[in-house]
This record gives C-alpha cells, sequence and structure tokens, in this order.
C-alpha cells in the first residue's frame, strides 16, 4: 500500500516566527511550504538550509521547503498561517492569490490609519475566508527548538479551531481552542505596548517594584480594553493575555521590552531602531491602540505614555510622574 500523502501547510512570512511554525508544523508531521517575499532570501534560506537572518544554527527539516512565489506556497494547503507584521498584512492579503484553505493569522498588533485588528483587516481583504488567529507566549527560538510551548488557536468556527489544533499541535506545542478571537487579539497587541513601558522602567532605572505595578495596571488596561469591544474579561487571564504578558515583559528575548530598555536609557527610537532585525510591534501599535480605545470609550494611561514616550513628547521619568500622580482610587 502506498504511504498516505502529507498534510501540506504553507507559512507565509519567513521571518523568527514564520520559521518557528513552519519548523513546529513539519514537526506535526506535516509538508510545509516557506514563503517569502524576496527571492535571494529564499534561494539562499532553501540552498543553506538554516534562516540564518532570524534564526541561525536551527537547520530547516527536509519536510520544508522555501519559495517566494506564493501561488506555489498556497498550492494544495490545508491551512495558511500567515506570519507578517500587522502593518503589512492588508498589502500582503491583497498581493497573494486567493487560496479556499482556512487562514490563521500569527501576528500581534493595531493597524495604523484603519485602527483594525488582524482578523478585521482579513474580512475586509478576504471577507468569505474561514479565519482563526494563533497567540500565546511564545519565543520564536524556543518554539523553533521544541521545548514545550502552549498557545491559543481562536476562531468563531469550532471545526477550524479543531482542524487546526491537530495539523499543528503536537505533545510539546499544546493547542487550546478559544471562541473568543477579539479577546485574544487584544491581548497579542497591548502586551507589545506594555512592554515597551516595563523595559524603560527596567531601563531607567526605577526598579523590580515599578515594573511589577506596570505590569499588573497594564494587564487591568488590556482587559478593559478587551471587555469593551466585545470580548471577555477571563481571556485576558489565559495564555493570550496574561501568559503572553508575563514572558514579553520578563523575558530577556522580547523584542519589545529590550527596545524599552534602550529607550529608558536614554537611547533615541531612531537608534534604537536601526540595529534591529526584528520588528518590534509595539511601536507602530501603541498609538493605534490608544486610538482605537478612545473611539470605544476606554482610557488606557499607560499604552498613552508609550505613544507619547515613542513619539518624542514626553520622557520615561515624565510619563512615570504623571502615571503615579493620577487620581487615587480603589483597585
Amino acid at each position: 500500500m502506498a504511504p498516505r500523502a502529507r498534510r501540506r501547510i504553507a507559512v507565509m512570512g519567513a521571518g523568527a516566527w514564520g520559521t518557528a511554525l513552519a519548523l513546529q508544523a513539519a514537526r506535526a508531521g506535516n509538508a510545509v511550504a516557506l514563503w517569502t517575499r524576496d527571492g535571494t532570501r529564499a534561494a539562499a534560506i532553501d540552498q543553506s538550509r538554516e534562516n540564518a537572518l532570524y534564526l541561525p544554527g536551527l537547520p530547516l527539516t527536509p519536510a520544508i521547503t522555501v519559495t517566494a512565489d506564493a501561488a506555489t506556497a498556497l498550492e494544495g494547503a490545508l491551512l495558511a498561517l500567515l506570519v507578517v507584521p500587522v502593518q503589512h498584512l492588508r498589502g500582503m492579503l491583497q498581493a497573494w492569490p486567493a487560496t479556499g484553505c482556512p487562514l490563521v493569522v500569527c501576528a500581534k498588533g493595531v493597524e495604523r490609519g484603519t485602527l483594525r485588528l488582524p482578523l478585521e483587516i482579513l474580512e475586509a481583504v478576504r471577507p468569505a475566508a474561514p479565519a482563526a488567529v494563533l497567540s500565546g507566549p511564545n519565543f520564536a527560538h524556543e518554539v523553533a527548538r521544541g521545548l514545550p510551548a502552549a498557545a491559543v488557536l481562536a476562531s468563531r468556527d469550532a471545526a477550524l479551531r479543531r482542524l487546526a489544533g491537530e495539523v499543528l499541535g503536537t505533545a510539546g506545542f499544546r493547542l487550546y481552542g478559544g471562541d473568543d478571537p477579539m479577546g485574544v487579539q487584544v491581548g497579542g497587541a497591548a502586551k507589545n505596548v506594555i512592554a515597551i513601558a516595563a523595559g524603560a522602567v527596567i531601563g531607567a532605572g526605577l526598579g523590580e517594584n515599578a515594573r511589577a505595578a506596570l505590569v499588573t495596571r497594564g494587564l487591568a488596561e488590556l482587559s478593559r480594553l478587551t471587555v469593551a469591544l466585545g470580548g471577555r474579561a477571563e481571556t485576558a487571564a489565559g495564555l493570550s493575555g496574561l501568559g503572553d504578558l508575563l514572558l514579553t515583559t520578563t523575558g530577556p528575548g522580547s523584542r519589545n521590552t529590550s527596545l524599552g530598555m534602550e529607550l529608558g536609557r536614554g537611547t533615541p527610537l531612531a537608534t534604537a531602531l536601526a540595529g534591529r532585525v526584528s520588528v518590534a510591534e509595539g511601536v507602530e501599535t501603541a498609538p493605534a491602540i490608544v486610538a482605537r480605545a478612545a473611539e470605544a470609550g476606554v482610557e488606557l494611561p499607560i499604552c498613552a505614555a508609550v505613544a507619547e514616550l515613542l513619539a518624542g513628547s514626553l520622557s520615561v521619568g515624565e510619563a512615570m510622574g504623571r502615571l503615579l500622580a493620577r487620581p487615587r482610587r480603589d483597585e
């Protein structure tokens, strides 16, 4: 009897997280097409069998092919994982060919200008596509190595949640289903902004007490916005909220926290960003999430302070002073 053909998964985006998810999808027994829009880079990764720019030292398995042709990547795919920065998601969706397979967004943030979350962008560009969002406390380099991790697959479509969980999950990468995609997306967006604030506190030498207080109040902001946008408060206490917030604000590998630390030490934003390869999503998300919250009638003082810090209109000391001067009230 001929062996059963392996399921095909398209991973659209070959940054650190996209490459890590390609390795995880292959680990789960799938044939994987990893797409990057740069043909030269696709050829280099395919030839060296390593994404030296984002995940050096972690070889790609034979189950992973690399291509710069989106149509080739998507052909015959059972699922497509969309792993490009939120600010580029709309343009990529418009450029990629239509596909009938479900789309799983694996990006976190709020689009500047439209103030839309990832699934809202997807709904605007591909309204008929079955969609889910994958989010959680995951550093790419650890998932790529197969270290234990967990995440949430959120969708209103229960069948899609089950399918994606079965296709992508393994004993070492536990995927929980969730039916609150709004709450999961808000958690993923807000935690990056709060992480910049947490890093700035440490960089400025304000201490661990200040960071703990800021992160805790940041969780309250995240929860308020989640509920205001139609999500559930308990989602904010789960993997995609509290779990991701804890990892991002305390883990030394966090792009947003490390950026905040540089800002806290007095490094100008342009200088701090100049030497970075990976995107710190909190930079673009901060003003967008504050504006989205204002539309919903929700105040986000920590996120607002980060937006002003990034705009250069507020120093770390001034931001902390303003937060500490807010009227006292019961928690």
